[in-house]
């Protein structure tokens, strides 16, 4: 599951995305991280409950929930018509499965704004607007080639006409897709096409130094906007974040005390983006590794035994599980068997998040 970073010029984006991609923490032995391409890194999602775990059950590697993130080319008006890097914008966001969405919530004269004014609506109905219309183009194009094979009667095909002819009657309203109610059929199908406004938002509010919390009428308007479409705000101030990434640990805890954090803001980011994709994690505990494993949403046991490796769905015969309260008042897994807190769980369970489990296969 991957995650793209979009977001106008010179709204911080890049800033960001480096802030994310070089953090001296994301490299430490609980905060693992990689570069794969120049525009794209693997981050660790930081989970406090992997400490509280280690208490009780020492590993010899601790291993977190990872995101891909992706620095997505810069979007100006235009972009869906080619305007810009519009079009590699365009097809990157269609392979992603989020949106973060950096919006500038500060002002600073040396920093030229691409419109020459700070206004954080407008740039985000500048990217909407632009996500929109490619997503019109893209389904419009996808019509006429769907109604051609629906007239030899193909139910597959009719389908997807009606799934198409939807979407576009959605779109004219000037309303993304992802506010549109779908069947779970019609959203593969919408899914088979990656259609941008269908796609989960998180909007990145990126403040100065001196609004961390993100208190200011800047940012107060970007999480009234969001409230409406149902999506989550983190306020960051890129610039502070770039300069914590490159200290050590010791001057980094300095400057987040000195800055009144508690955590790096992209500790709250990371986070938010795993909830905005609908993954969730489960835990894994032994002598060798203490590890975080992600799974989405609703995932069933099975599935998530796959995540470790396929052999396991396939085999799977049962699952025991406790949860981390029952391993902080028992001490060790021995006393949760014995205290009858070790639960076993068959092939319909729904994983819960935070599930300290061990999977039994054939």
């Amino acid at each position: 599951m991957e995650a793209g970073i979009v977001g106008l010029p010179n709204v911080g984006k890049s800033t960001l995305f480096n802030a994310l991609t070089m953090s001296k923490a994301a490299q430490s032995a609980n905060y693992p991280f990689c570069t794969i391409e120049p525009n794209e890194g693997v981050v660790s999602v930081p989970d406090g409950r992997l400490q509280r775990i280690t208490k009780f059950i020492v590993p010899k590697k601790i291993v977190p929930a990872a995101l891909k993130l992706v620095d997505i080319a810069g979007i100006v008006k235009g972009a869906s018509e080619g305007q810009g890097l519009g079009n590699k914008f365009l097809t990157h966001i269609r392979e992603v499965d989020a949106i973060l969405q950096v919006v500038r919530c500060f002002e600073d004269p040396d920093v030229i704004h691409v419109t020459g004014k700070v206004n954080p609506l407008s740039d985000i109905e500048t990217i909407e607007i632009e996500l929109m219309l490619s997503d019109i183009q893209t389904l419009e194009n996808s019509l006429s080639k769907a109604e051609r094979t629906a007239k030899s009667g193909d139910k597959d095909a009719k389908h997807r006409v009606e799934v198409i002819k939807k979407c576009l009657a959605h779109l004219t309203t000037e309303q993304p897709l992802r506010k549109l109610q779908l069947e779970e059929a019609d959203e593969k199908v919408v899914k088979s096409y990656g259609l941008m406004t269908a796609k989960p938002v998180l909007y990145v509010a990126n403040v100065d130094e001196g609004d961390l919390e993100g208190n200011g009428p800047l940012v107060q308007q970007v999480r009234e906007f969001a409230k409406k479409a149902g999506a989550q705000v983190v306020p960051v101030c890129a610039k502070l974040e770039s300069e914590i990434a490159e200290l050590d640990e010791g001057d980094r805890a300095e400057m987040l005390e000195g800055a009144g954090l508690a955590e790096p803001a992209l500790a709250v980011l990371a986070r938010a983006a795993y909830r905005a994709l609908g993954l969730q994690s489960y835990f894994t505990a032994g002598e060798m590794e203490v590890r975080a494993w992600t799974i989405p949403i609703g995932a069933t046991a099975p599935q998530a035994a796959g995540v470790i490796h396929t052999d396991f769905e396939k085999g799977f015969i049962r699952a025991e599980i406790y949860c981390l309260e029952d391993l902080e008042t028992y001490k060790t897994e021995k006393d949760i068997r014995a205290a009858g807190k070790l639960r076993v769980e068959g092939k319909s369970y729904v994983m819960q998040d935070g599930d300290i489990c061990h999977f039994l296969f054939n």
